[in-house]
């Protein structure tokens, strides 16, 4: 047993080493780090590894433009007390490099110097520059699909493609305002415009895990969750209307060769989501598209009103089936976690048909804010056992004396916080199909796509269309489109095509000028 003075001692001694512990850590926290003294004895490494021996000593990640650092140079980390800005000079051996400390990140990028002499009168719009990159799991490197980057003071912003890529245009009036990127269940982060202007960053993303104890999920009642989500429609979305700019793509593939493949740039007239009788409205400002007319046999599909289906599936202005109180009792619903969302948490409600109920009905996740009850997210699909009820209902084909039926049909819709309001920011349907010609054994299978990336939002002026403007949304899209233009996009805001897409339309001898990043 220890005396009284023993124990006495002890915590005095351990309140001592926590203070030197929380002070040691301060020492490296924020723009300190850089001026602070490291030793490292791993000798000739490669650039790459020796990033990593210095994230795991100071806790301190890289991002960094893969064009400015080639991490399989080698490299010297030999160092003794030495400050880490000198030591990242040292292993980079790049003059024109500039350190930025946010949070627990190291951004390393490219100094951006103004020659002498030069005007300083501020870069016409028109002369704008681009943030491009790829947005990763921290720890696995996988890409992380439909992770929303914005700007975090505009409504300007993209999401990443399956591949996790993305590609903003930045204009002048944006370089002041910081790049904000979030990804459900992991840490947001943010970077500066400038900082970030004309690299191509891989931005690692960290889980974020939140202690189910700290809110007991089984007190919570899923159907009062959702009440709460649509009393609180008019303080989340607006009761004004907003004009959204975005970019729209469908395409159908049959095995690995693509069919048809159409996009667009469109405005969105967004009718109030309270208090309104007027219907959204879409304007088409440019388009084109390609179709593969070498196929050798006539087997061919379309999508039907994919832009109609979009603006269908804004489920905060047609009330989603499965949150809607007509359709509640045909559904049950689960609380299965709570995950956090930049800076903020949301409750996950999984949802499905009732057993006994023969509509065909969705099954899904709805992510909804524990803050302010916003949907954020929902991705949800036509329940399988029911999809076959469906069967003429999502594409058109022209082929005759084939059957054609649904596989699978999933979607995916989110929505963006920007200024205290919420905005639709992404919507995606993957539709799977499968055709088989009467009489014949073997089938054919096809991958149906849609998406809208919503690159802009405003509710300054805003105007209806006038009926001449007017898309035809109900239209089958790619028929109303009669060219496809090399030199096209120019400055607008794009989704860059995925792997599978990009090769398919080298197949077919396509020159995506546009895809390239442009030179420095």
């Amino acid at each position: 047993m220890l005396s009284d003075n023993g124990l006495q001692f002890k915590r005095i001694l351990a309140i001592a080493l926590l203070i030197f512990l929380i002070s040691g850590q301060g020492a490296f926290c924020q723009g300190s780090v850089l001026d602070s003294l490291f030793t490292f004895r791993a000798g000739a490494v490669k650039t790459g590894n020796a990033l990593n021996i210095i994230t795991r000593q100071t806790g301190f990640n890289f991002t960094y433009d893969s064009e400015l650092i080639d991490p399989e140079n080698k490299t010297e980390l030999t160092f003794s007390n030495d400050k880490l800005s000198f030591i990242l000079d040292s292993i980079l051996k790049n003059d024109s490099l500039v350190y930025t400390v946010i949070d627990k990140y190291i951004i390393i990028s490219r100094i951006f110097s103004q020659p002498s002499g030069e005007s300083k009168e501020p870069v016409p719009a028109e002369e704008a520059d681009f943030i491009s990159g790829i947005v990763v799991d921290d720890e696995s490197r996988e890409s992380l699909p439909y992770a929303t980057i914005g700007l975090k003071n505009k409504g300007k912003g993209t999401v990443t493609n399956t591949n996790g890529e993305f590609r903003l245009t930045i204009t002048h009036d944006c370089l002041t305002d910081t790049l904000s990127v979030s990804y459900l269940g992991y840490i947001g982060r943010e970077i500066p415009v400038e900082q970030a202007l004309g690299n191509n960053y891989t931005i690692r993303m960290k889980r974020d895990f939140i202690s189910i104890a700290e809110i007991i999920i089984r007190t919570q009642v899923p159907q009062e969750i959702i009440y709460k989500t649509l009393t609180s429609i008019p303080r989340n979305y607006g009761n004004s209307p907003a004009m959204l700019t975005g970019f729209y793509r469908e395409g159908v593939m049959k095995k690995q060769e693509l069919q048809s493949y159409s996009e667009a740039i469109i405005q969105i007239y967004k009718s109030a989501y309270t208090g309104s009788l007027l219907n959204d409205q879409i304007k088409v400002l440019k388009s084109r598209k390609i179709e593969n007319r070498d196929l050798d046999d006539t087997l061919s599909v379309r999508l039907k009103a994919g832009l109609s289906t979009c603006l269908e599936l804004d489920g905060i202005r047609k009330v989603f089936d499965f949150i809607s109180k007509e359709s509640m009792p045909e559904y049950i619903y689960r609380m299965t976690d709570i995950v956090s969302t930049d800076g903020d948490a949301a409750y996950v409600i999984d949802f499905e048909q009732r057993e006994g109920v023969d509509l065909p009905l969705y099954k899904g996740a709805v992510y909804i804010s524990t803050d302010d009850f916003a949907i954020l997210q929902a991705d949800f699909e036509l329940h399988p056992e029911h999809i076959h009820k469906m069967k003429n209902s999502f594409v058109s084909s022209s082929s005759r004396g084939f059957s054609t039926w649904p596989v699978t049909v999933k979607y995916s819709v989110s929505y963006r916080k920007v200024n205290e309001r919420y905005f639709l920011n992404h919507v995606r349907g993957d539709l799977v199909f499968t055709s088989r010609q009467k009489k014949k054994f073997f089938s054919s299978q096809f991958n149906v796509f849609f998406e809208l990336a919503v690159t802009d939002m405003n509710i300054k002026e805003v105007s209806r269309f006038d009926r001449e403007e007017l898309a035809p949304v109900h239209a089958i899209f790619s028929k109303t489109i009669n060219s496809y233009d090399q030199e096209f996009w120019g400055n607008q805001d794009f989704l860059k095509p995925e792997d599978n897409l990009s090769q398919a339309l080298k197949n077919m001898k396509v020159r995506l000028q546009e895809f390239s990043e442009p030179a420095d």
